[in-house]
């Protein structure tokens, strides 16, 4: 229901009078200003909710303005691909403390629109589906820990997302167990997900994503690791059905078991700064694998299997054949780690892709035994073999190459490719995250500069 300021009742004489005079005056009456609308709060109390603008700040007067026009279409468009604008609903606040204590309460009472923000502390049985379209969820101070101990929503996840445009930050997921053994810390169905500062422990599957066409995942700054070791399905860190979009940034996997540290059957997959490291103990199978192609950017990664891997190779493209139409493999500035003895730095299934699939595999650093050869058309240059002991700081994660080597300020431009520059600008840095690299620097092969 939706009210406005209007004139009071029947018009008097004297009304009449003083509008005359205000016309006269050249004073007319402001126009009717739209309130919004009213709805019942989590109290029961009515609250007025301001309706949003229709269009962005700074819109009116672009019809006479083609730039302005413009600047406006790309905020529009830009507001489409940013997920969980909340400005204009309220924030509910869960935590021990306070008058909301459930997130199952919170998910129940909360609109499109709205903040969920989480104080710090341990919540035990808070499965829940997401069901609105719009939602930012938030911890906030120290990362608050969601424990399934049992619990998941529709036998899927401790979270299922089910069509939303979400942010969700700053939560770690711990311990999801589902009787068909794909239980994942967030079930992504459809939207646009952005998943920052979060952590995923000891579950099936941290971030399992459906196969929407349009669905669109983003991950950031975020950690993935100790796979459970019990029978049942492959316990993938993260897996990405056939979505339109993987891009993962920032973000540490470690201590895979049978499953992937990433499995992506996105149609564009953006794997970029990441350290894919699986660790003495894990014992991943792939560390990032594209089984049916796509258009695959991996850049700046660290990626790294154990002597106890349960597959050779390191990463894997096209392993169970096409489903997309446009195909290709950009592997530029990695440093690619292999522990066990006989292995593959890459494997390209280039029998089961279209003819004419290229592989660009530029400036990667090769470290310990392994093989690296060209395996499908494209460009393959400036890549580097080096023993373990070439690298500093290997035992606390560091694998950089040390001031003084030969192989410092070595590397050639990388280029382009697809309007896609496949230089680094930034590097991955310890737990999570990235760093930008200083401009003109000269490059080194491998992911840290």
């Amino acid at each position: 229901m939706s009210y406005r300021r209007r004139l009071a009742t029947p018009l008097t004489l004297g009304c009449l009078a003083t509008l005359a005079m205000a016309v006269l005056a050249d004073q007319l009456p402001s126009a009717p200003a739209e309130l919004g609308t009213i709805r019942r709060n989590e109290r029961g109390q009515l609250e007025v909710v301001p309706t949003p603008a229709d269009a962005p700040a700074g819109a009116a007067g672009t019809a006479d303005d083609p730039a302005a026009a413009k600047r406006a279409m790309q905020t529009r468009s830009l507001e489409k691909k940013t997920p969980a604008a909340a400005a204009s609903g309220k924030t509910i606040v869960v935590g021990p403390q306070e008058q909301i204590r459930s997130i199952q309460e919170a998910a129940r009472i909360a609109r499109d629109g709205d903040t969920v923000e989480i104080r710090p502390g341990e919540y035990r049985q808070q499965a829940v589906v997401w069901t609105q379209a719009r939602l930012t969820i938030r911890g906030s101070g120290q990362r608050p820990l969601l424990i399934a101990d049992g619990d998941s929503a529709e036998g899927k996840a401790l979270w299922v997302v089910r069509h939303a445009d979400m942010l969700i930050e700053n939560i770690e997921f711990r311990g999801v167990r589902v009787p068909d053994g794909n239980g994942a810390g967030i079930r992504f169905e459809n939207g646009h997900l952005r998943v920052v500062r979060c952590a995923f422990f000891n579950n099936e599957t941290g971030i399992l994503a459906g196969n929407a066409a349009d669905a669109v995942l983003e991950v950031e700054d975020s950690e993935f690791g100790e796979a459970p070791t019990h029978a049942g399905a492959l316990h993938h860190l993260l897996y990405a059905g056939t979505i339109a979009r993987l891009s993962i940034k920032g973000s540490r996997f470690q201590q895979g078991f049978r499953g992937h540290l990433i499995k992506s059957r996105a149609r564009e997959s953006m794997i970029l700064y990441n350290m894919l490291v699986d660790g003495v103990d894990g014992r991943a199978s792939y560390e990032l694998e594209f089984p049916n192609g796509g258009v695959a950017w991996v850049i700046g990664n660290v990626i790294g299997q154990s002597d106890k891997t349960d597959n050779q190779d390191l990463v894997s493209y096209g392993a169970e054949g096409q489903r997309w139409p446009d195909n290709a493999l950009y592997l530029a500035h990695n440093t690619l780690i292999n522990n066990w003895s006989g292995g593959r730095f890459l494997r390209v299934w280039a029998d089961k892709m279209p003819p004419g699939t290229e592989v660009w595999a530029l400036n990667n650093l090769l470290v310990g035994q392994g093989v690296f050869v060209p395996q499908a058309p494209g460009r393959y240059d400036g890549n580097r073999l080096v023993d373990r002991s070439a690298l500093i700081d290997v035992d606390h994660l560091g694998f950089s190459l040390p001031n003084n080597s030969p192989l410092r300020g070595t590397a050639k431009s990388p280029g382009s490719v697809r309007e896609q520059s496949l230089t680094p600008g930034a590097e991955f840095k310890l737990p999570v995250g990235i760093r930008p690299l200083p401009v003109g620097k000269p490059l080194s092969p491998g992911a840290l500069q």
